[in-house]
């Protein structure tokens, strides 16, 4: 597990994903992103799920951070939210898997405390990264023992919308760092430029996660269009 964790310390992880409905929805061309990734430098591949992080895994030797983004009657919590998408995670060799893990019930009614107690017992030597909202479900992560943390829900949960990591506030990654003593940090969310992606390396996290401003060219397309629009 350490020689993982080693593998992608002080470095990028790129998120290749693209959902159903989006111009880029393809195991195939997931992989060949993933390819660019690593040509350009990417030490690990966040992904989503089965088929995408399987032919990932078939392109590139890069740890993956694997989830299965599952919807239940629409529950709020997706991120690999059952034992089922862990199984089924579990069965790629995948070397982390991440979960959703806020304060918020699952979609089965199991909170994160049994469900991280489940997961432990079957998988005991998986590398478990746990997505949070706050500094707070930071820490009770860090206590149960996920392995990594990270604030990728940060904005995305009732508690924390609007909010987000910009090129002025990095508050939120500094306060987990700080408070975390066991896991491994890494800057998830929101990560949209090189600038940002450096100072938050620099707020001692042991790597960063960057998604749409790489593999999502219709955002990346957006933004300029906003800009080219601005009076």
């Amino acid at each position: 597990m350490h020689q993982v964790l080693d593998k992608i310390e002080k470095g990028l992880i790129v998120s290749c994903q693209a959902l159903e409905g989006e111009p880029l929805h393809s195991s195939f061309i997931m992989g060949r992103m993933a390819v660019a990734a690593k040509e350009g430098g990417a030490v690990g591949i966040r992904a989503n799920s089965v088929s995408d992080i399987v032919e990932i895994k078939k392109q590139v030797g890069l740890p993956v951070i694997g989830i299965i983004k599952q919807v239940y009657k629409d529950h709020p919590v997706f991120i690999t939210p059952t034992m089922k998408e862990i199984d089924a995670l579990a069965e790629t060799g995948v070397e982390i898997i991440a979960t959703d893990a806020t304060n918020r019930l699952r979609p089965d009614g199991c909170d994160l405390a049994t469900f991280y107690k489940e997961i432990r017992s079957k998988y005991p030597d998986l590398l478990l990264m746990a997505d949070v909202s706050s500094v707070e479900e930071a820490m009770f992560a860090d206590e149960l023992g996920f392995d990594i943390v990270a604030p990728t829900l940060y904005g995305y949960t009732a508690e924390t919308n609007g909010l987000k990591i910009d090129d002025h506030d990095y508050d939120v990654i500094k306060q987990i760092v700080n408070k975390v003593t066991k896991a491994k940090v890494l800057a998830e969310g929101n990560v949209s430029t090189p600038t940002i992606a450096r100072s938050v390396l620099d707020s001692n996290v042991h790597a960063v996660v960057v998604g749409g401003a790489i593999t999502r060219p219709q955002q990346i397309t957006q933004r300029f269009v906003d800009a080219l629009a601005q009076d």
